[in-house]
């Protein structure tokens, strides 16, 4: 295997959790014989984002996530000295952690209990469509998010449980009805979102009340950028968007 010349660069899963090291030192460099350090590089390798044939020899040893928590600690507010040559990356996260330390802790701490247990290792591949989705928490807890909303037995049991109570199979944001549109081809169809935030989706169990039925587009709008809205806030935006449509229609057209 002929691997490359130059290390990837870091991801925003992997900022999290040097960002994640560097608040629980104070905001202050470490060494890269510091066990945490070392505990973190081995860590990182293995992340199932970099393919192997991307890496160098060196790829995020512990010299390496030093250097990164130093680049991250000297865009710390209260650093007096001259910031290294780190990235916006860097920027953004650090930015997340102070205004959402806790948030972020929990986003840090899920990160790492997916790699230990080889939860994300098992994850299946990225899909394209992924691409446009958009979290700070990073593409791991996306593909997790993704991978639980995908589970046909889950979506199974909660359009059974919605048909028991005697509710169609409407979108909860738009109403959006696929059999009432489509006939007996949209019969039975809708999909699943997991509305619970990535920040508190641990390894638990999924359960129905995490889940919300809605229609692809409405699915997409959600997921476009963060943060995502809950189906109920969606429903509002797209109420409001009708509202506005609706008075920029002539009087005597809406009379007619």
């Amino acid at each position: 295997m002929i691997r490359s010349s130059r290390d990837p660069d870091w991801t925003r899963d992997e900022i999290i959790l040097a960002c994640d090291l560097a608040m629980a030192n104070g905001w202050k460099r470490l060494e890269y014989n510091d066990p945490r350090v070392i505990e973190l590089s081995d860590l990182l390798q293995l992340m199932p984002i970099h393919p192997e044939e991307t890496r160098t020899e060196l790829f995020r040893n512990p010299n390496g996530v030093a250097r990164k928590t130093v680049d991250i600690t000297s865009r710390h507010p209260d650093y007096r000295g001259k910031p290294t040559n780190g990235n916006m990356l860097d920027v953004e996260v650090l930015n997340a952690f102070l205004t959402r330390p806790a948030e972020m802790a929990k986003v840090a701490q899920h990160i790492r209990d997916g790699l230990a247990t080889g939860e994300f290792q098992a994850l299946p591949p990225e899909a394209e469509e992924e691409d446009d989705y958009s979290a700070p928490e990073g593409r791991l807890l996306i593909r997790r998010h993704r991978s639980r909303e995908r589970d046909k037995g889950l979506r199974k049991k909660k359009i059974d449980s919605v048909l028991r109570q005697g509710c169609p199979l409407t979108c909860e944001a738009c109403g959006f009805d696929f059999e009432a549109t489509y006939g007996p081809r949209g019969a039975g169809y809708i999909e699943c979102h997991h509305i619970v935030p990535l920040h508190e989706a641990g390894e638990g169990r999924t359960k129905l009340s995490d889940l919300a039925l809605i229609c692809a587009n409405c699915h997409r709008m959600i997921h476009r950028r963060a943060p995502w809205p809950t189906p109920g806030e969606l429903r509002h935006l797209i109420q409001e968007a009708r509202g506005q449509d609706k008075a920029r229609i002539p009087l005597s057209r809406r009379l007619n």
